[in-house]
């Protein structure tokens, strides 16, 4: 039996992420969980204009997606819940830049994305910023066969509907072939 939930968004966990700018001409990093992929190029950041990292990536025109290990969930919530008003959250991370030389990346991260600010949308309390990910970035020891190995980055995973973190799970099949046999008889 079904039971009805109203209107909730479902779309969750969704992969937690440090958000880096600079502000005020210093690293400053966020956790944010509402990131999307636009296209091949490009993603999205739903992004509150109170948050002290909104600033520095409309003045910079550029940030920095991180991806935390599951062992850097206490800084990474820790990121969500101070304010880059009141705590030096660049002190937390060494910094390292690429290519734009103005989107703070974290070293000890996994896997990072350097971001270009192409456009903002603007809705009634975030703004959605819209990045065009110029560089990708990600540790040697954590990829397979020259790829992002998710096993080995093990991202933290955010769901709102119990506001918990969550571990990802095993590969258990290959995407555009699992399928390819799906409804065909074995008994041609």
């Amino acid at each position: 039996m079904k039971v009805e939930l109203g209107p909730l968004n479902c779309l969750y966990p969704l992969p937690t992420t440090l958000v880096g700018a600079l502000v005020n001409g210093k690293p400053n990093y966020m956790a944010i969980a509402h990131v999307g992929i636009l296209d091949f190029h490009h993603i999205s950041l739903s992004v509150n204009r109170a948050h002290y990292t909104y600033a520095g990536i409309l003045e910079q025109r550029a940030f920095s997606v991180n991806y935390p290990s599951a062992a850097m969930v206490e800084v990474t919530d820790y990121c969500g819940l101070a304010s880059g008003k009141r705590v030096d959250k660049g002190a937390l991370f060494e910094a390292f830049y690429g290519a734009l030389h103005n989107a703070p990346m974290i070293r000890g991260c996994p896997l990072n994305m350097e971001c270009r600010l192409t456009q903002t949308l603007e809705l009634a309390n975030h703004d959605v910023f819209v990045g065009e990910v110029v560089a990708t970035y990600c540790d040697e020891e954590c990829m397979t066969d020259g790829v992002p190995d998710w096993a080995k980055v093990q991202p933290i995973l955010f769901s709102m509907l119990d506001k918990s973190y969550w571990r990802l799970g095993e590969r258990f099949a290959r995407a555009w072939s699992v399928g390819k046999g799906y409804g065909q008889s074995s008994d041609k």
